[in-house]
């Protein structure tokens, strides 16, 4: 066996984002975006790293008792370092680790779309590195290094198990969830990247109690709504308020870029809109029952750069194959 191939899905956050970090449940599906890690054992002096589109540049580093000593290419493949230094492979001899996440870029302009390609990338290269069977843990321990801390889990969680599924941070517990039937909906991307650091380096500097308890509320009651299409449909309007207000009080923008007008537009047809995940930008999520409604509400709808992502509810989580 000279090489392992592992792949793992992205995921888009459904209810919770923020909340979650005050132990609220989340809820997250995974979709069939793909990133995909492939480690091959080499006769070389030093292993090597490799990411077809996003860099041109070769990592180079020696093991050094489970440190990556870095030759070239350090900044390029922090990831890669903190996987390292994490995990501290058996490998036997020098590896050539490749990285890709081409399925997680608008190939029209090169932007990276908002569908969590950091989790899927740590959890595909976790799973590639190990032969343990708790690829979720050990994924864990090794984005909480490369995020210094930040975060809060559900994303590693679902690219880990793929499918539906509520989260809580405390002990990163998992409950998996079936898609509610009749429930349709369709990914929009508004072209901007947003960045979720940015937005939690600004939660911490400006708390604001009573908005944060009031969408820890909506969250919880929203959890327990995806069992059915009009309970999930009925809940979200509330759950999507309050996400505004918490939004506004915290000054984190995740109903710009378009979002906000979108969201009222498909309230206006009947529809549900929100966006996911940081906000400011990225990916937001359109919900209904008639799947010829919501192709005529994205075909006229407005900012018309907004464009609807070809995506696929993912079931499978990880997957790890030698070859």
């Amino acid at each position: 066996m000279n090489s392992i191939i592992a792949s793992a899905p992205g995921k888009v956050v459904l209810s919770g984002e923020y909340a979650v970090l005050d132990g609220a449940p989340a809820v997250c599906m995974a979709v069939n975006r793909r990133a995909t890690a492939r480690v091959t054992r080499i006769d070389a002096q030093w292993n090597c790293v490799t990411s077809p589109g996003y860099s041109a540049v070769e990592g180079r580093f020696i093991d050094e008792a489970g440190s990556p000593r870095w030759l070239q290419g350090e900044h390029d493949y922090s990831l890669v370092d903190s996987a390292w230094r994490v995990l501290d492979p058996a490998t036997d001899g020098c590896v050539a680790i490749e990285l890709d996440t081409r399925d997680f870029y608008d190939l029209s302009c090169g932007t990276k779309l908002g569908l969590g390609s950091s989790a899927a990338l740590t959890v595909a290269l976790t799973a590639a590195l190990t032969s343990s069977s708790d690829v979720l843990h050990a994924a864990m321990r090794v984005h909480r290094r490369f995020q210094s801390g930040a975060g809060s889990g559900v994303d590693i969680a679902s690219s880990v198990h793929g499918g539906l599924l509520e989260y809580r941070m405390r002990g990163a517990a998992i409950r998996a969830l079936e898609w509610p039937a009749g429930l349709i909906w369709r990914l929009v991307w508004t072209g901007v990247p947003a960045s979720t650091a940015g937005k939690l380096n600004r939660l911490r500097a400006k708390p604001h109690r009573r908005s944060q308890a009031a969408l820890l509320d909506a969250a919880t009651t929203m959890a327990g709504a995806w069992h059915t299409a009009s309970a999930a449909l009925g809940e979200l309007p509330a759950y999507i308020e309050a996400l505004r207000q918490f939004s506004d009080h915290h000054d984190l923008g995740i109903f710009d870029a378009g979002h906000d007008k979108l969201a009222a537009e498909a309230s206006a047809a009947g529809l549900v809109y929100k966006p996911c995940g940081a906000g400011g930008g990225d990916v937001g999520i359109l919900l209904g029952t008639n799947s010829k409604q919501l192709d005529e509400f994205l075909d006229g709808m407005t900012p018309s750069a907004f464009r609807t992502l070809e995506c696929e509810f993912a079931r499978r989580g990880v997957e790890r194959v030698p070859h």
